[in-house]
């Protein structure tokens, strides 16, 4: 965070007001000068790119062909590159988020110039070999154009682009990269709505400013939220409620205020792409697998005559109970249906067969039943017993974080299980690592990531956790 900023004092002010002169230089008129270098060099990029694929192609004639084609594209360009934000703050902060709105803006303007050509039946006066290595020569010299523009944008910006402030008037502490901080107390700043004065002074102190964060006590924050609303920036107000209710967004309706705390896990399109890769691979698997299901089960009636299955009931989505199916692997008399006891090294409730299924992950596979069901996903939270413990305590007991979790169906494998975090859970650690990793996957759900998991799962069916 920078060095507290320090008030510039000027000309004495009626009433014994000192003056105070801007304490952040604008960036507005060096973001436009970003934005127009931009655009030129976009520009220039696709003029250079057409006139040196047409003149590699046909010479002279390719030139004046790609040319041609060029005065057409330029101006669907800039169109499309105006509205999809090809020149705006987002992309003066992310050189990779501006380069790829530029392209998507070049790609709709040929593909519109080519449309319009065809219907206009003059495609004919365009060269297409001259036209498509001018349209692959301007994107390289874009991409490079705005290569070296990082460097530019740095110098005439700084490194944030934005510039943010933030007042502390004795709230929590903000730590922000790139801000400048400055004390309430220290400036003479108070939210006094019933002092023009002293609303000035806050004015001339937020001058400049991009965006303005306050930090303050709870009895304090409706004046400085109205403050800010009157002082033309993006303004916000720290509040812990917020980060202690895992508030998601704000609404204000019926004259109150609403903080939303959950929107559900996935939209309607994840949860069928979820859906019907967890019905392809769970029936494919059990088809496949059906001869090695079978002789399992014979193996374990034949060392110890009981249930093939071992039916449990676990926490599944929505924090509701189901019934897991698995391959039995402890004595029939010795089960433990609500998971009290954790499976240990060398347990004698554990049988032969047992030992082997569950060193192999065999005796999850029954698993795949629950897929089908709709009670379980090949990827998601593994399930846990109700009476399930991390040293002496209860699961939720170490984390309260721990019933967010069930947002999503639980999973026959998860990211928890293939960064190692398996077997029992002796220590509370071992529940809060396998917890972050539930909560990050929770976080950042896509098909391709649930791939990903099924596939490094294979590495990790063995495991020497597995008792």
């Amino acid at each position: 965070m920078n060095a507290p900023a320090r008030i510039l004092e000027g000309p004495k002010r009626p009433r014994g007001q000192r003056a105070v002169q801007p304490l952040i230089p604008s960036l507005e008129r060096r973001r436009l000068q970003c934005h127009i270098a931009m655009l030129v060099g976009d520009v220039l990029a696709l003029v250079a790119g057409f006139w040196a694929g047409g003149f590699l192609y046909q010479g002279n004639i390719g030139v004046a062909s790609s040319l041609l084609f060029v005065q057409f594209l330029v101006p669907i360009f800039l169109t499309m590159a105006l509205y999809n934000g090809t020149y705006s703050i987002p992309s003066l902060k992310s050189a990779n988020r501006g380069l790829f709105r530029a392209m998507t803006a070049v790609a709709l303007a040929y593909i519109a110039v080519q449309s319009i050509t065809f219907y206009d039946k003059s495609s004919y006066q365009f060269s297409r070999g001259a036209v498509t290595l001018g349209l692959l020569l301007a994107v390289v010299a874009i991409a490079l154009m705005r290569l070296q523009m990082r460097s530019f944008v740095r110098w005439r910006c700084g490194r944030t682009v934005v510039n943010e402030l933030v007042i502390d008037d004795g709230g929590p502490d903000v730590a922000a990269v790139g801000t400048v901080c400055i004390s309430a107390r220290e400036f003479g700043l108070s939210p006094d709505l019933d002092n023009p004065h002293a609303l000035d002074r806050i004015g001339l102190v937020m001058r400049n400013a991009d965006r303005v964060i306050v930090s303050c006590p709870p009895e304090r924050r409706a004046k400085w939220a109205m403050v800010l609303k009157g002082a033309n920036v993006a303004g916000e107000v720290i509040d812990d409620l917020v980060a202690e209710l895992g508030a998601r967004g704000a609404r204000i309706a019926g004259g109150h205020g609403w903080l939303e705390v959950s929107s559900g896990s996935l939209g309607l399109r994840a949860r069928v792409f979820k859906r019907l890769l967890d019905v392809a691979v769970a029936g494919s698997a059990l088809v496949l697998l059906s001869p090695l299901l079978l002789l399992t089960a014979i193996l374990i009636v034949a060392e110890d005559a009981g249930p093939v299955f071992f039916i449990q009931r676990r926490l599944g989505r929505g924090n509701r109970f189901f019934q897991m199916y698995k391959f039995r692997s402890m004595r029939h008399e010795r089960s433990d249906a609500d998971g009290n006891r954790s499976a240990s090294q060398n347990d004698d409730r554990v049988t032969r067969v047992g030992r082997v299924i569950r060193s192999t992950s065999i005796d999850e596979l029954p698993q795949l039943i629950n897929v089908l069901l709709g009670d379980m996903s090949l990827v998601g939270p593994r399930p846990h017993a109700i009476g399930s413990q991390a040293g002496d305590k209860l699961f939720w007991e170490v984390d309260q974080r721990y019933w967010l979790r069930h947002a999503l169906k639980p999973g026959i494998t998860g990211l928890a299980q293939v960064r190692g975090w398996r077997g029992a859970t002796d220590t509370e650690l071992d529940l809060k690592g396998r917890l972050e990793a539930d909560l990050e996957y929770l976080r950042g759900w896509s098909l391709w990531r649930d791939i990903r998991i099924l596939v490094a799962t294979v590495r990790v069916l063995m495991h020497e956790r597995a008792f």
